[in-house]
Order: structure tokens, then C-alpha cells, then sequence
């Protein structure tokens, strides 16, 4: 089974994508309601969650493991490589290796949104200059956004109003892409697009990782993950959980709440 968690119910965005990019494997699905946002955490609190979800979702059969959380891929996605002796995705380097891809062709400046310890951490500017010194990265922290998502406020007056106050610096700085840092921001994309412009490219890392495991899959062959059915459990159960799992997966979604550490 492939292993996937979330500070919240944005990573069933990966949890979806990889459901297109590899059908017929089976998932596990970890959504920590209980402690999102993790944004606003510390790094050594973000690092225990993250090892503590681990344990979850090896204990539930996971062979290997999608870090879908932006917040915990920047600060704790290497601690648990050497932690943990499987192979572990997370969706910041896939996403940074097409941001560059598609900036690079253009005008080289990259936006990057994402929650304070993922802007904070600088791991986006870091990773996309070791590839391309030439570009120039522009981050904002919007954390305002995750809260807004799990209360399934997607089209209220005020989260387009947030959107655009966040979004206005990187629009002053003539962005050419725009890197979605955090998997609960695709469930916005249709308001983030036209007020970041229509010529801005973004890049969504749930689409990315989805199709860095599809290769990863091909490649090896003898990593079965096709039995036993898919299973989605969050730590804490609210009244916008099921709903926007049902809106990111367009069919009902079976949440079974469990607690992934004390």
C-alpha cells in the first residue's frame, strides 16, 4: 500500500492525483485534523508528527510513503529518510524540478505560497538554486489559507479577498510561475488563477509527486502495492471534512477517525 499524510484533509489532493496517475493501487491516507495546521508549528514538532504518522501508516500496511505536506516535506522530509528505511516521496522536489522546467523557458521568476514554516524554511529558493542559480524566487506566506480550506470556505467574499492581498506581491514582482506550496491551495486554484493572471503558469504539487511515483512505479516493478483496498483516516473528525473529501474525489469518502500518536 502506498502511504500518504496530511496536516488536514489538502493532501487527499496527492491521495486523488495518484489515483489517476496509478490506478489500481491501493492507498492509506492519514489526515491529522486533530493538529493542523502544522505551518505554525515549531520544526521539532512538525519532525515528531511526521515520524509519529509514519508509524501510523506502516502499521497500517504502507510500503512506502508520500510526505503530502508541505510544511513537514521542508523541515522534516530528510530526518525521516534516514529514519525510515523505505522509500519516501515527498511533493517538494518534484515540484521544484518543474517550476524550474517551465520558469526557465520564460522570464526566470517563480512565486512560491505556502504555509510560514514552509516559506520560512527557504527550502523552495535553496532547492530551485541548486538547479538554476539564473532564477529569481519570490515566497509569500499565507497562513490563512489552510484554515479556510478545512472549513470549506472555497468561494466566501473573504477568502478571494485574502487571495488577492496575498497574492498582490507576487503580482507586483511579474511572476511567470506559480508554485501552489501547500496541497490544500489546488482546492483554490480556480480563484488563485485569475487573480495571479492568466498568463502565470502554476504548478501543482500533487499533480507532480503523482507523476514522480507513476515513474518510480514503472521502474520498479517489484514493488507490489495493489492489495487491499484503500483506506482514509483522519485524527479528529469536523463537519467540512467529509464534504471536501467528497468534492476533491467526486464520490463519498468512508473517513475513520484514529489518532496516529500521543
Amino acid at each position: 500500500m502506498i502511504g500518504i499524510f496530511d496536516s488536514g484533509v489538502g493532501g487527499m489532493t496527492v491521495a486523488h492525483a495518484v489515483e489517476q496517475f496509478c490506478p489500481g493501487r491501493a492507498l492509506i491516507y492519514f489526515g491529522d485534523l486533530a493538529r493542523t495546521p502544522y505551518g505554525s508549528k515549531s520544526p521539532a514538532v512538525i519532525r515528531r508528527y511526521a515520524r509519529q504518522n509514519i508509524d501510523f501508516l506502516l502499521a497500517h500496511g504502507a510500503r512506502m510513503i508520500i510526505i503530502a505536506c508541505n510544511s513537514a516535506a521542508s523541515v522534516a522530509a530528510e530526518d525521516m529518510r534516514r529514519e525510515f528505511s523505505l522509500p519516501i516521496f515527498d511533493v517538494i522536489g518534484p515540484t521544484v524540478r518543474r517550476a524550474v522546467e517551465i520558469s526557465s523557458a520564460v522570464s526566470g521568476r517563480i512565486g512560491v505560497i505556502g504555509t510560514r514554516a514552509t516559506i520560512n524554511s527557504a527550502v523552495y529558493p535553496r532547492k530551485i538554486g541548486q538547479i538554476n542559480q539564473e532564477l529569481r524566487v519570490y515566497g509569500n506566506e499565507c497562513p490563512l489559507l489552510v484554515p479556510l480550506v478545512e472549513e470549506g470556505w472555497l468561494n466566501r467574499r473573504e477568502t478571494r479577498m485574502i487571495l488577492r492581498y496575498y497574492l498582490r506581491p507576487l503580482k507586483m514582482r511579474q511572476v511567470d510561475t506559480l508554485v501552489l506550496g501547500c496541497t490544500h491551495y489546488p482546492l483554490l486554484r480556480d480563484l488563485i488563477q485569475p487573480r495571479i493572471g492568466k498568463r502565470v503558469r502554476i504548478v501543482d504539487s500533487s499533480i507532480e509527486v503523482a507523476r514522480e511515483l507513476r515513474q518510480y512505479l514503472n521502474d520498479h516493478p517489484e514493488c507490489d502495492t495493489t492489495t487491499g483496498g484503500s483506506k482514509f483516516y483522519v485524527s479528529d473528525m469536523t463537519p467540512a471534512a467529509a464534504a471536501t473529501a467528497r468534492r476533491i474525489f467526486g464520490r463519498p469518502i468512508e473517513l475513520q477517525v484514529q489518532q496516529a500518536g500521543g
